[in-house]
């Protein structure tokens, strides 16, 4: 059975192919009672599609005249892509719901080449989607906000709640947004603290103008920022080594999604690892197979040399004191 989404697609498109078709015949071509047909139909009208009946035994649906668009300047690959796209938003639930982008799938559905629709409704009937949570979905009017005081150059007061629930509400100079690991997250120098943060888009509850300019700060590399953030928030324990060699190669050893980096000279870095637990973190330092001194804590340091001396002795050498 195909998914409500598909089903819109085809039913705009069969209703594009030919002036009338009666319930029945609908029905018939998508597989559905009549009763689905009359309840599609009634959506698509909700969705702004002039969506024509003739009353009495023969009357049928059709689309009204000021609905037939000429084709998209598209090739076949971009209007895929473009489908694609907005299918995954709509049945994601990625900006809280789906009204917005299946609007949009079901009015791009009108101008794509037959071929391109079919594949469409191929894909889509082959394709399966488990419900996603509710935690983490953002509201479309939300991100345009974010975005606009991204532009605007100019302070505003955020309302923010963590992830323990706690509600804050503090000035920030806002700079970018960005797209990491499924979220949106959104980059701003904590104006009390002096310190650029990363904040989850989705956690955000309001976002008002403060009427006065944001400080001419130079902003970090916001993807940098919340990869490491989202590395350093991630794991109970958190280990502070120092790599000998430029940052340039220590972020080679260690991507940014799981450490943080800040050079300590022109040939070494202190990099910011997390992990389950000293143990965990110990293999994991081991597994960079390079020369490294941990700085901190204890713990990690001791595992890590318990690792060693255990290496050391299974092969016939006497581990270091």
């Amino acid at each position: 059975m195909l998914s409500t989404s598909a089903r819109l697609l085809l039913l705009l498109s069969l209703l594009a192919d030919r002036p009338s078709w009666t319930c029945e015949e609908l029905a018939e071509r998508l597989e559905v009672t009549g009763r689905t047909v009359r309840r599609d139909i009634a959506r698509l009208r909700e969705l702004g599609y002039g969506v024509e009946s003739d009353p009495g035994p023969w009357g049928g649906y059709g689309l009204g005249s000021g609905d037939r668009i000429p084709p998209l300047a598209l090739d076949d690959e971009e209007a895929l892509a473009i489908a694609v796209a907005l299918r995954e938003a709509a049945l994601g639930g990625d900006l809280g719901g789906d009204q917005a982008a299946l609007s949009a799938l079901l009015k791009l559905g009108r101008l794509l080449p037959a071929a391109v629709a079919r594949r469409l409704g191929e894909m889509d009937a082959a394709l399966a989607y488990a419900p996603g949570s509710e935690e983490g979905r953002l509201a479309a009017g939300m991100l345009l906000e974010l975005a606009s005081a991204c532009r605007g150059g100019e302070r505003c007061r955020l309302s923010y709640r963590d992830r323990s629930g706690r509600a804050t509400v503090r000035e920030v100079d806002p700079y970018r947004l960005v797209r990491a690991a499924g979220r949106w997250y959104f980059v701003a120098r904590d104006v009390a603290r002096g310190e650029w943060r990363t904040f989850r888009a989705d956690r955000v509850r309001r976002i008002e103008p403060c009427g006065r300019p944001a400080d001419p700060v130079e902003g970090p590399d916001p993807v940098r920022l919340v990869a490491e953030s989202r590395a350093a928030g991630r794991y109970p324990v958190h280990a502070v080594v120092r790599l000998p060699v430029p940052m340039e190669r220590a972020l080679l050893l260690v991507p940014p999604s799981v450490g943080a980096h800040r050079p300590d000279g022109p040939d070494a870095t202190v990099v910011e690892i997390g992990g389950p637990d000293a143990d965990g973190l110990a293999g994991y330092l081991l597994g960079l197979d390079t020369p490294l001194r941990v700085l901190a804590p204890d713990a990690v340091r001791t595992a890590f040399l318990e690792r060693v001396r255990s290496l050391l002795a299974e092969n016939g050498e006497q581990g270091p004191p």
